[in-house]
């Protein structure tokens, strides 16, 4: 309640007039005037009535403490334990806080940001959003609901933009500890069949040990190395790259009993093979005019370095000539096929023939570099299908068909199969969408028995065109025919000889992406990119192991004939591992060192010193399987002292102005009443 002034007149004339009127009340009390008293009294009150005194009351309303409590939901709290322990204190927060009706609580739940690619935990971000729209004096207190791994802090002497205290309640165990490995230092590229090293490191969180650990390393699904790594030391490993392509290292330590997680036990890294040089060896039987086309595809690589030979004189070829004067170079038999025949990636035999140049003992030598490895292409033309067939000899153990001695000739278009359809060597190739396809046709093709392994494509009267099989460790594909060189010349239109011609050498130098059934997965950002190749029927789901422990079975739609694939924006960040049937792959989405997935322990250290500056407190929830919560203590005033066992509240003074009733004291009736009143009892006075 307040009393203000709201002059008839200016203040200037108002003083003016009181002065005056003091004046005369001085002489009248010097002079003794009789009713003098009366007098100044009736000029007192008429000086109020002139200033107008008014009465004000204001209606207030008393507002209420803004209490934020912000709550953990990142990925390091979705263990069940910390789960549990969350909701549990969140809601005996919200029962205490309801006894309070002058406390308004603001719930936040602070997850990962699922557009971020590198997610950590951003409480204080969310904390700042939420109340502000709230001035600093009502902020009563800022309640972490949290495992205690935040990472957007400021600094410890930065102003935090309020003066409430700061209170954490920390989920987890006190004695919690953690193990991971993570890859320190590893090549992104590397050699094929060349020695690497990277360095990985096992860390110990919360506990010191001294044991070594065992880490396992497996290359593409394959174990290949186990040995023991001392935790907290840079543990170099050498390896070597197996094949070209993407390869994918898989380095999981033993995990410690009772640790937090063992999602992060795991770490991949994936490395790009490259093949310094292809050795190929192309032996064409005589000169003809496929063996250009063959011959330029090889050359125009730069990757390749090729051996050609073209048998120009066989051995019953004896006109009498002297050697010395023969202008050829004689055929490096042993040396090619004894001695140097495993630094080739690739033996080619085109329209060659069995006719004394290689002794018999040298295919045996073929077939077992094919069993240990090898790769093998027969581009057969009628020799194929000759007594001098090389199919007589010992190579017909890896040969993945047999002539049957007849060469068909008639003008046909080739055609992919059922299973080419689906085959990643004649998937897709130019033309091959239409019934006849739109290529060039072909006018021979060798007859063969049921061939062993895929048949993907095919000639006149569905007969096998190009047959892939494999044998032992190595593979073999054959061609059974000679005409590819017309689409060379672009007969007929030509077609796609560029393309199968390399995608079956590819194959057979087991290039990943040409496999008929692989599962291959890889992220980008944090959507991830399942494919599954198939020549088979439909895969089925994928089955989605996440870096959290929870399995999702998510479909997969067909992209193409023999191709299956999912995409999926995911929810957590980690390494996840994606199965169909027998196949599993590992692929790791987000970065690698992302904050949220390199620390899993919890702490109470992070929100110490802001707890220590408002005088809050930081103390953990769980106490075995139960959940304790401080009670909670409203303060008047600032917080000046640290309750250990109480969160202090500061309750806000501030309110909001409803309304002003004014009440002016001389006014209407009671004023005129009072003035009349005082100038009656002056005239009064004075008239006896």
């Amino acid at each position: 309640m307040t009393l203000e002034f709201s002059p008839f007149f200016p203040w200037p004339v108002l003083i003016g007039f009181g002065i005056l009127a003091l004046v005369l009340c001085v002489l009248s009390f010097w002079r003794r005037v009789r009713g003098a008293s009366l007098r100044t009294i009736a000029l007192a009150a008429l000086l109020l009535a002139l200033s107008n005194p008014t009465l004000l009351q204001e209606d207030r309303e008393q507002l209420s403490t803004i209490v934020p409590i912000v709550v953990d939901r990142s990925q390091s709290q979705q263990t069940d334990e910390r789960k549990r322990q969350t909701d549990e204190a969140l809601a005996e927060l919200r029962d205490r806080f309801s006894r309070y009706p002058n406390i308004e609580t603001r719930i936040v739940e602070v997850a990962d940001d699922p557009d971020s690619d590198t997610p950590s935990t951003r409480l204080y971000t969310a904390l700042r959003s939420a109340v502000s729209d709230v001035p600093p004096a009502r902020l009563g207190a800022a309640i972490f609901v949290t495992d205690g791994q935040i990472h957007d802090l400021p600094g410890t002497n930065q102003d935090l933009g309020f003066t409430a205290p700061v209170h954490g309640l920390i989920t987890g165990q006190p004695d919690e500890f953690d193990r991971r490995v993570e890859v320190v230092r590893a090549p992104r590229f590397g050699i094929v069949n060349e020695e690497q090293e990277l360095t990985l490191r096992v860390v110990d969180d919360g506990r010191a040990t001294n044991t070594p650990a065992q880490v396992t390393v497996r290359m593409n699904g394959d174990q290949i190395a186990t040995f023991r790594a001392s935790p907290g030391a840079n543990t170099p490993f050498p390896f070597t790259v197996p094949r070209a392509g993407n390869n994918v290292m898989e380095f999981s330590v033993d995990e410690l009993p009772g640790e937090v997680t063992t999602a992060n036990n795991r770490a991949v890294h994936v490395i790009d093979g490259i093949r310094q040089n292809l050795r190929v060896l192309l032996v064409s039987g005589e000169p003809h005019a496929g063996e250009r086309a063959w011959r330029n595809l090889l050359k125009s690589d730069a990757s390749v370095d090729l051996v050609h030979f073209t048998i120009l004189r066989p051995p019953e070829k004896q006109d009498g000539t002297p050697i010395n004067e023969l202008s050829l170079i004689a055929f490096p038999t042993r040396e090619l096929f004894v001695e140097k025949i495993k630094d080739f990636d690739l033996i080619i035999f085109d329209r060659y023939k069995h006719r004394g140049v290689l002794p018999i003992l040298y295919y045996d030598y073929i077939s077992q570099y094919v069993q240990n490895g090898g790769a093998l292409l027969i581009a057969a033309g009628p020799e194929h299908a000759s007594e001098d067939s090389i199919a007589l000899t010992p190579l017909e153990q890896v040969l993945p068909a047999s002539p049957t001695g007849e060469v068909h000739s008639a003008g046909f278009y080739p055609h992919l199969s059922e299973v080419g359809q689906k085959h990643p060597v004649t998937r897709g190739l130019d033309g091959s969408g239409q019934t006849p396809p739109a290529w060039g046709r072909w006018f021979r093709t060798i007859d063969v028995d049921q061939p062993r392994g895929q048949t993907v494509m095919e000639g006149d009267g569905n007969r096998p065109l190009l047959v892939l099989n494999r044998q032992g460790q190595g593979r073999v594909a054959m061609l059974l025919s000679d005409q590819g060189w017309l689409w060379a010349r672009g007969f007929e239109g030509g077609g796609p000889h560029v393309a199968l011609y390399r995608r079956i050498a590819h194959w057979l130098m087991k290039e990943p992406e040409l496999e008929e059934e692989a599962l291959t997965a890889r992220s980008s950002g944090r959507t991830l990119e399942a494919t599954r190749q198939t020549i088979g029927d439909d895969p089925g789901p994928a089955t989605v192991r996440f870096p959290s422990g929870r399995t999702e079975t998510i479909p997969m739609t067909q992209a193409e004939p023999g191709q299956y694939r999912l995409e999926r924006r995911m929810d957590e960040v980690g390494l996840f591992q994606v199965s169909n049937g027998e196949f599993s792959t590992l692929v790791h989405v987000g970065a690698v060192d992302a904050p949220e997935f390199k620390a899993m322990i919890s702490t109470e250290e992070t929100l110490k010193p802001y707890a220590e500056r408002t005088h809050g407190l930081v103390t953990r929830v769980a106490s075995g399987e139960n959940i304790t919560l401080p009670d909670i203590l409203p303060v008047r005033g600032e917080v000046r002292i640290s309750n250990p066992n109480r969160m202090s509240i500061r309750m806000t003074d501030e309110s909001v102005l409803r309304g002003v009733n004014s009440l002016p004291l001389f006014a209407g009736f009671a004023g005129l009443s009072a003035l009349l009143f005082a100038v009656a009892a002056m005239w009064w006075r004075e008239g006896r």
